[in-house]
């Protein structure tokens, strides 16, 4: 049975976590953000994040996209630095046309930092990037 059980690779799909100014409150903050650079909308966007270590885990995040088009991104969730000491996962569930997609995405612990930023697909900006 399970030999008949076809999960598709998830390609082109990436979270980001991006160091940001906040004009608001004058403060740098860390965003985290799912970017679609596939050439198709992605339907029904559903993302689960949660931190743990050996002795610490969060509070489990859930967000619902409806849509999120073709070559964009979206915020998912502000991060607080004291996260950073934790593995962050993201579990991401779309449609693309009538097939369902799923990924986990993983932080390891203390990855997010000044130091690790790179370009970031489609924004223009810097930060940390999991594939």
């Amino acid at each position: 049975m399970k030999k008949d059980i076809h999960i598709p690779v998830v390609e082109d799909v990436y979270i980001a976590i991006v160091n940001e100014y906040n004009a608001i409150y004058k403060t740098q903050d860390w965003n985290a953000y799912i970017i679609n650079n596939k050439a198709v909308d992605l339907e029904l966007v559903l993302i689960v994040t949660s931190g743990y270590s050996k002795k610490k885990a969060t509070s489990v995040f859930r967000k619902k996209l409806d849509k999120l088009p073709k070559q964009s991104y979206a915020k998912i969730e502000l991060m607080q630095e004291e996260l950073f000491v934790l593995n962050n996962t993201f579990k991401v569930t779309f449609f693309e046309g009538n097939q369902m997609f799923d990924k986990t995405y993983l932080f390891r612990e203390n990855t997010i930092n000044l130091k690790a930023l790179q370009s970031i697909p489609l924004m223009a900006v810097k930060g940390v990037l999991a594939k």
